[in-house]
């Protein structure tokens, strides 16, 4: 499902413990490090989307998480040149997300990347905040730097009354 602008609707998850640290996925084959992201189906809401890319990704239930915040519009990012699909319709330029910031409730023993029969993960960690903008692709920086900046005040809200 590819918008009238090019871009495929999309959810990105932040996952934060009861320490402040986000969870960080190392993609499968690959040395790149991002949060959990994936597209949205067509009957789904973002939420839902959500919830589902995080049992796939992650292995984690909704019960696994607390629902912190979410951006209140979308965020877009351009592909690379040489990794748009020039022959598929429509063209795909880039992705739009909704990003989720959710607290896990449960231990992190629930954290599972081989829930799906195609794991987006081989390895995760818990990493500082701001870490990921300067770890993450660089077509997908700004994105990052909007949804974190966005998110921050629902973080230090949900830890300061724990």
């Amino acid at each position: 499902m590819i918008d009238s602008n090019g871009y495929r609707p999309n959810v990105g998850i932040i996952i934060v413990n009861k320490h402040g640290k986000l969870f960080w996925g190392k993609r499968i084959q690959q040395d790149a490090w991002q949060f959990p992201q994936g597209g949205i189906r067509e009957y789904e809401t973002p939420q839902q989307a959500a919830f589902r890319e995080l049992k796939e990704e992650v292995g984690l239930s909704p019960s696994d998480v607390r629902v912190l915040a979410k951006t209140q519009d979308w965020l877009h990012y351009n592909l690379p040149r040489h990794l748009i699909r020039q022959h598929s319709h429509p063209v795909c330029i880039g992705q739009k997300q909704i990003w989720f910031l959710l607290g896990l409730e449960a231990d992190e023993s629930a954290i599972n990347l081989s829930v799906h029969p195609s794991p987006e993960f081989e390895d995760w960690l818990w990493v500082d905040y701001w870490l990921p903008v300067q770890q993450v692709v660089n077509f997908k920086q700004s994105v990052y730097q909007q949804a974190l900046s966005e998110l921050e005040p629902a973080l230090n809200a949900f830890w300061i009354q724990r």
